[in-house]
């Protein structure tokens, strides 16, 4: 199975944190699986940790991709073509993280793994 993992997805799985469901953890924990983390994921999280709401053990710049690595998920760049299927989405909700994350899952014909009830409101296939 090919999935791509929502931001809170990747820092929940790190952080072992108990609100990641069993089905998630399953699918994460299979080494069957290729998971992907967007770089629109990295840049929220440098957001996030730059405007103080978030805490790392150490640098994002250091920290995600050492994560990656540990935990064999693999980077999914933002294409053109991604970002011009964000025109083809309902304007269900503004937020440009969670849009270009789910036009990468259309793109890519991947479902994403999150308990994000505003993504689970566009045309793509979740996980959780």
């Amino acid at each position: 199975m090919r999935a791509l993992l929502d931001t809170h997805t990747f820092i929940w799985w790190v952080i072992d944190d108990n609100r990641l469901s069993s089905t998630a953890r399953n699918i994460i924990a299979d080494p069957g699986n290729n998971l992907f983390f967007s770089a629109a994921s990295a840049w929220e999280i440098v957001i996030k940790v730059r405007l103080g709401k978030l805490n790392l053990p150490e640098p994002p710049e250091t920290y995600i991709p050492s994560r990656l690595t540990i935990n064999r998920f693999e980077s999914l760049p933002i294409h053109m073509n991604h970002a011009l299927q964000v025109v083809n989405l309902p304007a269900l909700h503004q937020d440009p993280f969670d849009r270009i994350i789910i036009a990468q899952s259309q793109v890519e014909k991947m479902p994403i793994i999150t308990v994000d009830n505003k993504i689970k409101q566009y045309p793509v296939d979740v996980i959780w």
